[in-house]
């Protein structure tokens, strides 16, 4: 058996052009790839494997031809002979990420908003990096960009994750231009059968639809078994719940469901109205429990609404991707938001919503997570999604939990569970290896060494090295 200890330097010399078990890759990913073996075995590790049970020690983990084959306490597995071995002592394995609000584009900020521009050549390479192996682009500016990335992945000619791409936001305004996407009488039938006859496998709905287009949005993409997801504003939570969605994004935050006097299909602030709601306010615990008896599955995005003060200028350490104009950028953002009135209430919305997340949690509702890379542009692809773990913990679930939502509760909304979203015998080698005990350490997140899609094990930290400086402009 061949014996490898952790560091990737010496994974590295593994390196070959095509996996024994037939994948092929081009010259633009076998640069990244730092296990190709057939069979592999993680020795003594850490195991949290995303069901939500009880951290494991002392474990061994099996991969045979992409698989996984076998999970045991270290010592009572027999390895097959030509197994390559891996020291796993104070290291930490988890499923790979399976988020659904992600995006490929970087939000470019501009006289208080922003412009969305294509990350096609960093930000696939930086989910994957940052331990996402299946993910949902809640919305596309790009979306038959977003499809060819998707097919050039699975090709093995890009480096980047499993993708659930979804249409072009459904919407009639926008509030930058690149958001609009219907107009006038256009029929939304064929504008939806337009773009799945291509592809797409999810449909995203925002701001400005009405009642009527919601409706028929969810009729056409249920008969072709299509989910449909909305960051909603003109229509309210209960509405959309009531007309059948699958999904809301942002969980309660974009809800517009208790302003006062609003009127049906205008789109009305509601960060103010959710400020003044109790936590146990009987009006939010009704539309709570109609979202359970409903099925609707909440996202929880708490990266892109984080405070500045006492926090990091990119979160998760992502500074260090960004071309170095838009960091000084957000550096000078930053500066002017720090210790203000407007962000110690941005903190108190912050810390209430993640009350009623645990509180939904707790009383049964779906939630899966996302980072959604818009906003200030302070939040970007793998980074976010590693300080969104850290965000679990600090909204208050267990280490167990937060893994769970981060891996299984996505598998199950994209119903792909029977092959992802947790470390199962029998399930495709998707999985994480990171330095540390994430169990003690949360920070050890940011740890890690090689990220395993279907059984190939790619170098995380030269991937991110690759992208350093880059984002914002490729």
């Amino acid at each position: 058996m061949k014996h490898i200890k952790t560091t990737i330097g010496i994974i590295l010399l593994l390196i070959v052009h095509t996996t024994s078990y037939g994948q092929a890759f081009s010259r633009q990913v076998t640069p990244y790839i730092a296990i190709q073996d057939t069979v592999v075995a993680l020795t003594n590790v850490t195991l949290i494997d995303g069901t939500g049970n009880a951290v494991k020690y002392q474990q061994d983990i099996l991969i045979n031809n992409h698989k996984i084959a076998a999970i045991g306490k270290t010592g009572t597995i027999e390895f097959p002979e030509n197994t390559t071995l891996i020291d796993g002592t104070g290291k930490t394995v988890i499923p790979g990420f399976v988020m659904l609000h992600e995006h490929l584009f970087y939000a470019k900020p501009h006289n208080g908003n922003y412009k969305g521009v294509h990350m096609t050549n960093t930000f696939p390479q930086m989910y994957l990096a940052g331990g996402v192996t299946t993910m949902r682009t809640a919305g596309s500016f790009e979306a038959s960009a977003d499809l060819n990335i998707k097919n050039l992945i699975n090709q093995g000619k890009m480096v980047g994750p499993a993708m659930d791409v979804s249409t072009p936001h459904v919407e009639r305004l926008g509030f930058i231009p690149q958001l609009q996407s219907l107009y006038g009488d256009e029929n939304i039938e064929n504008w939806l059968h337009y773009w799945f006859d291509k592809g797409i496998t999810s449909v995203k709905v925002y701001n400005n639809i009405t009642k009527e287009d919601l409706k028929k949005i969810i009729e056409v993409s249920h008969a072709r078994n299509i989910k449909v997801t909305g960051h909603l504003c003109s229509i309210t939570y209960e509405e959309a719940a009531n007309l059948g969605i699958d999904n809301l994004e942002h969980t309660f935050m974009a809800a517009t469901d208790f302003v006062a006097d609003k009127q049906e299909n205008d789109c009305v602030r509601g960060e103010r109205s959710l400020n003044e709601l109790a936590d146990d306010d009987p009006k939010l615990l009704a539309l709570m429990q109609l979202l359970i008896d409903k099925n609707v599955t909440l996202t929880y995005t708490p990266t892109v609404f984080e405070p500045y003060t006492n926090r990091e200028v990119i979160i998760g350490g992502g500074h260090v991707a960004l071309a170095p104009y838009l960091l000084e950028q957000q550096q000078a953002i930053y500066d002017h938001s720090i210790h203000t009135k407007r962000d110690s209430l941005s903190l108190l919305s912050f810390q209430k919503e993640m009350r009623r997340v645990l509180k939904f949690h707790a009383m049964g509702g779906n939630i899966v997570v996302g980072t959604d890379p818009t906003g200030s542009g302070k939040t970007i692809a793998g980074y976010a999604n590693q300080r969104l773990i850290e965000l679990l913990i600090e909204t208050g679930f267990s280490i167990e939990e937060s893994i769970k939502l981060a891996t299984l509760n996505g598998a199950n909304y994209l119903e792909i569970a029977d092959t992802t979203g947790t470390i199962t015998v029998g399930k495709n080698a998707d999985l994480i290896l990171m330095n540390g005990d994430l169990s003690k350490d949360i920070r050890s997140i940011r740890n890690m060494e090689i990220v395993f899609k279907n059984g190939v094990g790619f170098d995380s930290k030269k991937i991110f090295e690759a992208v350093k400086g880059k984002v914002g402009a490729y």
